[in-house]
């Protein structure tokens, strides 16, 4: 198809998509936002491979934020027709689409940049055509077929998106002159070409951000911050740091805390190497631009330790002349010492004057002791988004480190940058109608049941409650039913007058199938209550029983789709408890689930399990009566045990952890260490250690409702699909090794979540060490993290689990032909998201190996491996 042909079709196509309504447009953008979003690690993929830049992990993070938060940010934004009516001022806005828009996309964000632009377009019933970068046109137009089915399936015209199959530079110049908007994002080249096509444009300008770290800085946060953004993706995103200026008072102590965290600073002749490989003839190297630090030391000639994050050369000239003050795009970083804080705002503004006006700017300074500082900062840079704390990659984009910066993969320079616009490109720029972000910390919250019944016998006093009450269904499994459980609950209810109806055909791992004949029955008989009776199948049954009860409509993939923020899910869980209560009595002590807003239900055709999460879910009233838990066989108490420390331990160094969550965390540690043993081997009379473990278990899911969780739990997920090794076994397999990775100060990637300042992990687990009254006091961090894996280690032993997934019979052939479909999903598990330490897939690929065959063994492995390595290239 020629190019006229494609933009005539797209023409007529956006003609007719100008007369759809705001209600039809909200469904194709929501539906192309959901396509989008599930494919973001494929997407990743075919962009790192088709490019060779930046880092996969990185690129699923970016999709995931042009799909999740784009939409999150303008789902309800009005661009159809009347869209703002101001009465008292006299004020009616009415919005009209553009037409068609050309969109320039960069070979370093091939499909983030895409999708983003994709959904712009839609948003704003706009027609769209994409020119991609020659290196990058397949994962480009990938991402454009994706959101184009998607759209079209929500009944959109069928030509609303198209692409130049073939791209070239004279293909995107005629692109741009037939176009009625042009939305660039590129090399200077390339904007410069869409500003003198003679069509209106909205293009992206060079970024060259520098950094001043003041004396009031806090600068651990400042130099993490700083690495967090500048190793994101390899440094491609055009607002990453380029330069940091630093006054004398506090360079030595900047400096040791770079160094701290594996950053390189170059000595002697290494500088001029370095130099010599970032600019040639006068241009940016292309061969650095999005690779790894330690790759770019290997072409400059340098030799570097290979987990260094940044190269940093410490120089002096701002100008032109010295190759370390251009735009670099890659983990390179100039460092200038400064006099005092105007001489450090005097190097930054040159910096920005010859090679990044308009684009981003940071300032790291105490806001109450330096506001002066801080306010002489925002008028003096001449740059868009003019941050203040917050790293400047993931500052710049929007809606991450501060909630009223618009998100955005365009990100506008202004006048001072050569752009129409100088705030982040958002859906008014494609409709006919300074910013000083100062990081803010979002809201926490600590939400439970609004009642929680516990301790010998409470739970006929409980159930006392309901009195008044029409109807209830009870949601049990046959085992409990037939041993009698639920007469503990029927004779309460007969007692005060309640009728109710006994539903026990859960199993574990609950099928939608069952689930969805529970709310059958839920539905014909309209139960003003549901209790849940049992574990974590009878209580996650119930709770999707009460989702399909009060909203039968509710489309489960879409509510199990995995979030980066509760608050911005691209699908808004329903309102619950408009036709029943939830009450939830739990017979077993390991889960929590009587207290947590999490249920997981299994699509019995395909296998595939759906977690939901939301607080909508979160029980009303849950009763913690160990009178019910006395007969738990010894294997599923070890089991279910050691998840409650897991439970414990992962929600006290989540990232979300906070002053409600710890406590709680640190008891049901201590209470778990002290009363499980006794709890296993007592069996039924251990009745003082049961009624422990059951209040360990709630509280602990108290904590990691509120905390979350991390990777040891992404991994058991997966690992106990695969293999169907019971949770807490999962677990217990995993656990050491999570404390081992996450147990460092200076992780190669730290999770970023504006409340998590910088790694304390390994602080975190040495504490907990000292709680329990593992250590004298006198260790360090590093050796209590150590004693706590010991510790660990002895009651995995105690209660007779195993030590390495092979002993529980899964053969290694099995193993590794499971190995990266458990990698890949574990990554993109809920749980990953909340671990202090951002891991790579090889992380978790290493863990899992460790895991399955022992530290000892693997070692061995990985050296025996080497030494083959080196003996053939010899």
């Amino acid at each position: 198809m020629t190019l006229i042909n494609t933009i005539e079709k797209v023409r007529l196509a956006q003609k007719e998509y100008s007369k759809f309504t705001q209600e039809q447009v909200d469904e194709i953008f929501r539906e192309a936002s959901l396509a989008a979003n599930n494919a973001r690690i494929k997407l990743a993929k075919m962009a790192v491979e088709e490019t060779g830049m930046g880092i996969v992990e990185d690129k699923v993070i970016k999709n995931h934020f042009a799909s999740e938060y784009i939409y999150n940010s303008y789902k309800d934004t009005k661009t159809c027709g009347t869209i703002e009516v101001d009465a008292a001022y006299g004020v009616e806005k009415i919005a009209e689409p553009i037409g068609v828009i050309a969109g320039i996309v960069p070979t370093t964000n091939p499909t983030s940049t895409a999708i983003f632009k994709a959904l712009l377009a839609l948003k704003t019933r706009n027609g769209i055509i994409f020119s991609p970068h020659p290196r990058a046109k397949n994962a480009t137009i990938e991402a454009a077929k994706i959101v184009l089915e998607a759209a079209v399936k929500a009944g959109a015209p069928k030509d609303i998106i198209g692409w130049i199959a073939e791209p070239s530079v004279q293909a995107s110049n005629d692109l741009m002159k037939m176009a009625d908007l042009i939305l660039a994002t590129g090399g200077p080249g390339m904007v410069k070409a869409a500003y003198s096509s003679g069509t209106p444009a909205i293009g992206v300008g060079a970024g060259n951000t520098p950094v001043i770290i003041d004396e009031t800085a806090h600068i651990k946060m400042a130099v993490n911050s700083i690495l967090l953004s500048k190793t994101f993706d390899n440094g491609v995103i055009c607002a990453s740091e380029q330069a940091v200026i630093i006054p004398t008072s506090i360079y030595d102590k900047v400096k040791e805390e770079f160094l701290a965290r594996n950053a390189y600073i170059l000595k002697g002749e290494e500088v001029d190497k370095v130099r010599k490989t970032i600019v040639i003839d006068g241009h940016l190297n292309g061969d650095i631009v999005g690779q790894s630090a330690y790759k770019i030391a290997q072409m400059a000639g340098v030799n570097v330790p290979e987990n260094t994050k940044v190269i940093i050369g410490e120089v002096e000239s701002v100008e032109l002349e010295e190759p370390f003050s251009h735009e670099k795009l890659s983990p390179v970083l100039a460092m200038y010492k400064a006099k005092n804080f105007e001489d450090a705002l005097k190097k930054a503004d040159r910096l920005i004057e010859l090679g990044g006006m308009g684009h981003t700017s940071v300032l790291y300074a105490d806001e109450l002791v330096a506001k002066d500082k801080i306010d002489l900062f925002g008028k003096t840079m001449k740059t868009g988004r003019t941050l203040i704390n917050m790293p400047a990659a993931q500052g710049a984009i929007g809606d991450v480190f501060n909630f009223k910066l618009a998100p955005s993969l365009t990100l506008g320079c202004g006048s001072w940058g050569g752009n129409a616009v100088s705030e982040n490109v958002g859906v008014k720029h494609l409709i006919n109608i300074k910013t000083v972000a100062k990081r803010r910390e979002n809201m926490l919250w600590f939400r439970i049941p609004e009642r929680v019944y516990f301790k010998f016998g409470s739970l006929p006093v409980a159930l006392e409650e309901l009195k008044g009450k029409k109807k209830a269904v009870i949601v049990t499994d046959q085992q409990l039913a037939s041993l009698g459980y639920t007469d503990h609950i029927t004779t309460v209810l007969e007692s005060i007058g309640v009728d109710f109806r006994v539903f026990s055909d859960v199993q574990a791992d609950p099928t939608l199938s069952v689930v969805e004949k529970g709310a059958e029955l839920m539905r014909s008989y309209n139960p003003d209550v549901i209790i849940a009776l049992g574990g974590g199948s009878a209580m996650d049954a119930a709770k999707i029983m009460w989702v399909m009860y009060e909203h039968p409509k509710v489309n489960f993939k879409d509510l199990a789709m995995t979030f980066m923020d509760i608050r911005k899910r691209i699908v808004k869980f329903p309102k619950m408890g408009e036709k029943a209560e939830f009450w939830a009595v739990a017979t077993s002590a390991g889960t929590g689930s009587e207290v947590t807003p999490f249920a997981v239900i299994t699509d019995d055709t395909t296998g595939v399990k759906y977690p939901l999460a939301d607080y909508e879910i979160t029980p009303n009233v849950a009763v913690v009566d160990p009178q019910l838990m006395l007969s738990m066989p010894a294997g599923l108490t070890a089991a279910s045990g050691i998840d409650v420390v897991t439970h414990a331990i992962e929600a006290y160094v989540s990232i979300m952890a906070s002053e409600f969550t710890n406590p709680l965390a640190l008891e049901a540690t201590r209470l778990t260490f002290k009363y499980l043993p006794e709890s296993v081997k007592g069996g039924a009379l251990a009745v003082k250690a049961k009624e422990k473990m059951a209040n360990a278990s709630c509280m602990a899911g108290m904590a990691f409702s509120n905390a979350f969780l991390g990777i040891c739990h992404s991994m058991a997920h997966k690992l106990g699909a695969a293999f169907h090794l019971p949770h807490g076994v999962a677990n217990a397999l995993l656990l050491d090794e999570v404390i081992r990775f996450n147990a460092t100060d200076r992780p190669f990637k730290m999770a970023g979540f504006a409340q998590y300042k910088y790694p304390h992990a390994k602080e975190c687990y040495a504490k907990l060490a000292d709680y329990l009254g593992f250590t004298k006091g006198n260790e360090t961090p590093e050796e209590k993290a150590k004693i706590l894996r010991k510790k660990i280690a002895e009651l995995k032993a105690e209660i007779g689990i195993k030590s390495t997934i092979a002993e529980y019979g899964i053969s290694e052939q099995e193993f590794l032909s499971k190995l990266d479909q458990m990698v890949e999903d574990a990554f993109d598990d809920q749980c990953t998201g909340a671990n202090p330490r951002y891991p790579l897939m090889s992380d978790l690929r290493e863990m899992y190996l460790r895991a399955y065959y022992g530290p000892e063994k693997y070692l061995a492995m990985q050296k025996k491996n080497e030494e083959k390595t080196e003996k053939k290239a010899k």
